[in-house]
């Protein structure tokens, strides 16, 4: 068996889910575009050797692997994985555009298609200040290649995966394909629920303009009698500081056990990106904090209004103080958070993943039942054989 991720250059949602995948396949191999993890974020891969591509090899390719994204479909497929009877790809780009025969299964867990070719194209665009000129309509024509290559490879893959009912949906239109939601695994053992809140909304994020902190900063502006806490860093760090007022604190990066301790105390979690699925939502939950969340996207599956957090119908700053006008006027129950949170733990994606993997092999064990050989070669009991080590 193996696994293809799209790239490792710090540890984020996506390889959290690697992470639980390689749980459940422990003998996996693993390939990558690039791997850039430094060895306190590459611990979960617990000394695996990861096999990746030319990129990394090019000079730049580690740091500047972003740079590279009209050369990434010819690298992702020129991995050969003609030795594996199955190969999973963990893909929100060019992963699942690996390249697979007749007698081998492609399961793709799909994070999203490729987000800045498909429908986001004109808000990348206008945030990389690319809507205009001719580099614009040269990334205009790439973008345009690409969105040909990821349709076209989509046709590789035996069965998809998605991460959110949203996920599926935008599979469905881009891909003309259905996929099983297997919701990603939120780590709740590691937050402690905690009942007595102290007085601060708290938000944290990569700072990029699509997470739209920005809107979350003015909105607090303007509210001057509430405290706000951000954490993350990013490339708008500087740019946030200097729009805060006096009860907005930017605190940049942070270790984990200060966004835990915040998480923690904050009498709510204030997000106004719309994400695919935003496991950071249901950490908050964990920690018995609700979430006042923008009403698009995976937030719709993962917040349950009024119960445990409000929504906001616009991206802008009446509707976020409308938000946390209602949201100061409900009382919350922090156990309710909690096991809503629960219901997405890492056990429970382990075993949907593995249900949904098993599952498909075993329908592909029994695709050729008039080819004798085929059917010998694809034993519908192999996975659990080898999980069990006995084979």
């Amino acid at each position: 068996m193996a696994i293809v991720h799209d790239w490792l250059p710090v540890y984020g949602g996506a390889e959290r889910v690697l992470e639980q995948m390689l749980e459940v396949y422990p003998d996996a191999d693993v390939f990558t575009l690039i791997d850039a993890l430094d060895e306190k974020n590459r611990a979960f891969l617990k000394g695996r050797e990861v096999k990746t591509s030319f990129v990394q090899r090019l000079p730049g390719g580690k740091r500047f692997y972003r740079h590279c994204f009209p050369i990434m479909p010819l690298a992702i497929e020129q991995f050969d994985f003609r030795s594996y009877d199955l190969v999973i790809s963990s893909s929100y780009a060019f992963a699942k555009g690996i390249i697979t025969g007749p007698r081998q299964l492609h399961l793709c867990y799909c994070h999203s298609p490729i987000r800045y070719a498909w429908d986001l194209q004109s808000q990348y665009l206008q945030e990389s200040r690319l809507d205009f000129g001719l580099k614009s309509w040269l990334v205009r024509w790439l973008l345009h290649s690409i969105r040909v290559w990821d349709h076209r490879t989509a046709a590789g893959v035996d069965a998809f995966m998605a991460n959110s009912r949203f996920i599926a949906r935008r599979i469905e239109k881009v891909y003309r394909r259905q996929a099983t939601v297997v919701y990603p695994p939120v780590n709740v053992d590691r937050f402690q629920m905690r009942e007595q809140k102290d007085d601060f909304y708290f938000t944290a994020s990569r700072l990029v303009p699509y997470k739209r902190i920005d809107l979350v900063i003015d909105a607090f502006n303007a509210m001057p009698d509430k405290k706000l806490v951000v954490i993350g860093d990013g490339p708008d760090l500087q740019k946030l500081r200097k729009m805060a007022g006096p009860n907005v604190q930017v605190m940049g990066w942070q270790p984990n056990d200060v966004m835990k301790d915040h998480m923690e105390r904050a009498k709510a979690f204030v997000f106004a990106g719309e994400e695919d699925f935003g496991i950071i939502l249901l950490e908050a939950q964990a920690s018995g904090t609700p979430v006042i969340a923008f009403g698009k996207g995976g937030a719709l599956e993962t917040v349950v209004e009024n119960k445990t957090g409000v929504y906001f119908d616009e991206q802008t700053v009446p509707s976020l103080i409308c938000a946390v006008d209602d949201f100061e006027t409900r009382t919350w129950d922090a156990r309710e958070c909690r096991r809503n949170a629960e219901a997405y733990s890492t056990s429970a994606f382990r075993q949907n993943f593995r249900t949904f993997v098993e599952s498909e092999w075993e329908r592909f064990s029994f695709a050729s039942p008039e080819d004798e050989s085929f059917s010998d070669y694809c034993d519908p009991d192999w996975l659990r054989h080898a999980l069990l080590g006995t084979r």
